[in-house]
């Protein structure tokens, strides 16, 4: 896939989800502060947020999309999981925000929502848990940290707009001092809301600080490498993550006997195809040396670049 059809996607889903919030926002407002329900106008705040959120992918998918330049040779994919993280922090910034204010509602005494704030919340739940789904398929398509993000970002709304609509629901059937069950509802909520957003603020800061992809696709890698004839070992192979892409360093041993020229032969033709096997991967940078004379020597000297 290319950049801009990845840009397209990514931009399509991220603006879908930016009307749709906004959309929902006013209507849980206007609802929470008519039928006297803090769980609908919290969930309200919440979609807010979703807002600057939405916008906040969008920026990074377009960020991430520009090409690389002199100040930024890897490119600047970087710029998804920056966005992902902050998506993250105001996950856990609402979460607090809602748990302060729920609190509050639980301490002072008032009338139970009214029963139409119920209709609202199960329709929000709809349609957030359909978004959900939809960003959750173009994240995993255009291998999108950020917009996997805003897509549980999604699945946290409707998760809190169904706990509130469960505290409605019992503050209607219970009656007289059960005014307060939505309040709870809301306060329950934010622990999903801040699970959600430790987990997601945790995957973006692992894709920041470089952390090797998963074990079999290294090992999917190297196997590529060592079918080129002429390649006789991987000594060293790391991977890192810039946006949806890869940018892969090995270092390849060949036979010390080869000419410059014979080795240099080798080490493209390793690129080219560790490039056309693995799609994901933009780049492969490699580093050739003489083939060690046993095994023990490459682990030897592997442990002691380890160590």
């Amino acid at each position: 896939m290319g950049v801009e059809d990845r840009l397209s996607i990514g931009t399509r889903a991220s603006s879908i989800s930016l009307a749709v919030n906004g959309g929902l926002a006013l209507v849980k407002l206007v609802a929470g502060i008519a039928g006297n329900s803090y769980a609908l106008i919290a969930d309200a705040i919440e979609s807010l947020g979703d807002i600057i959120s939405s916008a906040i992918v969008w920026g990074g998918l377009v960020i991430a999309a520009r090409p690389a330049d002199s100040d930024h040779p890897y490119g600047h994919g970087k710029a998804e999981p920056l966005a992902a993280l902050a998506v993250s922090l105001m996950l856990l910034g609402a979460a607090a925000t809602i748990a302060v204010q729920a609190v509050q509602e639980i301490r002072t005494p008032h009338h139970a929502p009214a029963s139409y704030t119920l209709i609202v919340l199960l329709a929000v739940v709809a349609i957030k848990e359909t978004m959900f789904r939809y960003q959750s398929r173009t994240g995993r398509s255009i291998n999108s940290t950020a917009i996997t993000v805003d897509a549980w970002h999604q699945r946290s709304d409707a998760i809190t707009s169904a706990a509130a609509a469960v505290g409605i629901a019992i503050a209607l059937i219970g009656g007289k001092g059960y005014e307060s069950a939505d309040d709870w509802a809301a306060l329950a909520a934010c622990a999903v809301i801040v699970t959600t957003g430790v987990r997601f603020a945790r995957t973006a800061v692992m894709e920041l600080m470089d952390t090797t992809p998963r074990a079999l696709l290294i090992d999917e890698i190297r196997a590529t490498a060592l079918r080129v004839d002429g390649a006789m070992y991987v000594e060293k192979l790391l991977v890192r993550k810039m946006g949806p892409r890869l940018y892969v360093d090995l270092h390849l041993e060949v036979e010390p006997t080869l000419s410059v020229l014979k080795a240099h032969g080798i080490a493209h033709a390793v690129k080219d195809a560790v490039l056309a096997r693995h799609a994901e991967v933009a780049d492969v940078l490699i580093h050739v040396e003489p083939a060690r004379t046993t095994e023990a020597n490459r682990s030897s000297y592997i442990s002691a670049d380890q160590a």
